[in-house]
């Protein structure tokens, strides 16, 4: 049998969430049956159990889950790839996956990506939500050299992946966090800085030169109202949380126009490589098995380690 989690109804997910047993799937026509051996945790999932992305209740019960990494076991018609790239026993990441929190995930081919050697299984199943978010925004903000980035919410997922992005491109880059991140966040590169009262001075007195363009994870007022002092046009500012404040011209992202859907796919390949390569860092905050969803899911949205949590199958 295959074990998965859904969701029975919608609210807190230690009282929705359930371990129910299935049959093993079998892989339909250009699909894949992925053994799973991590699965990425995410504040989507979170938000998806209280019914904050719709709380249709003909959907349950709800499969939940949007990144894993695992073993491919089976493959169906039409979907070998030719000169065999990708096959029986080969190690994956599935993104965009539909249902990740399962111990055997059927995918669709186009959403597998083989993993490096050097990447292992919770790394990597923690690595493209996050890391495809980061790269839209760095692309959306253009930006380049001599650019000077106000990345808010710096030791997050996101922060931390746009950070080293940014930097990557030439750019300076202050982060916010706080004080007890900032040696990390100097350890990639970006000037920290603590949010707070007294936030715009400090930035200012941080920034060897004029803002530029802000990058926003966290979705504040006391981020966006900041920023909107530090540039002189809101277009520069690119947030991926403060959708209460489109009336400020802000750019919005989440993922649905087709630029955004592009430069997240573009970055598939890099994200993996340069992870492999340890040329881009992340963390793995702790793991949970996968029975403890609904723990990891509660704790996720309160205080918490820096870096990712994963299931473990």
């Amino acid at each position: 049998m295959a074990h998965r989690i859904v969701v029975t109804g919608y609210g807190p997910p230690a009282d929705v969430l359930a371990l129910v047993e299935t049959e093993p799937p079998i892989p339909g026509p250009g699909h894949v049956i992925v053994e799973t051996k991590a699965i990425g945790v995410n504040p989507a999932d979170a938000k998806t159990v209280r019914g904050q992305m719709g709380a249709d209740e003909s959907k349950l019960p709800l499969p939940i889950g949007f990144e894993a990494a695992g073993v491919i076991s089976a493959v169906g018609d039409g979907a070998a790839v030719p000169g065999g790239a990708l096959g029986v026993g080969d190690r994956v990441i599935v993104y965009r996956a539909h249902g990740a929190y399962t111990d055997r995930l059927e995918a669709d081919l186009t959403t597998v990506h083989p993993i490096p050697d050097d990447l292992d299984f919770e790394h990597a199943a923690g690595l493209l939500l996050v890391g495809v978010t980061a790269a839209d925004t760095v692309r959306t903000a253009d930006v380049g050299d001599d650019d000077v980035v106000l990345i808010h919410g710096g030791s997050g997922a996101v922060g931390v992946i746009a950070i080293q992005l940014a930097r990557a491109a030439g750019a300076t880059v202050i982060a916010t966090a706080g004080p007890r991140n900032h040696d990390h966040l100097r350890s990639l590169g970006a000037i920290p800085v603590a949010y707070g009262d007294g936030l715009l001075d400090r930035v200012r007195e941080a920034a060897p030169r004029p803002v530029t363009s802000v990058i926003d994870t966290t979705g504040t007022d006391e981020a966006i109202d900041t920023s909107l002092e530090l540039v002189d046009n809101p277009g520069t500012i690119v947030s991926i949380a403060a959708f209460g404040r489109a009336s400020d011209g802000i750019v919005l992202l989440n993922g649905s126009t087709p630029e955004s859907r592009r430069h997240r796919t573009e970055a598939v390949d890099g994200l993996i490589a340069d992870a492999a390569t340890g040329d881009l860092v992340t963390e793995v905050a702790k793991t949970f098995p996968l029975a403890d969803a609904a723990i990891a899911l509660t704790e996720l949205e309160t205080s918490h380690p820096r870096g990712k949590f994963v299931l473990v199958p």
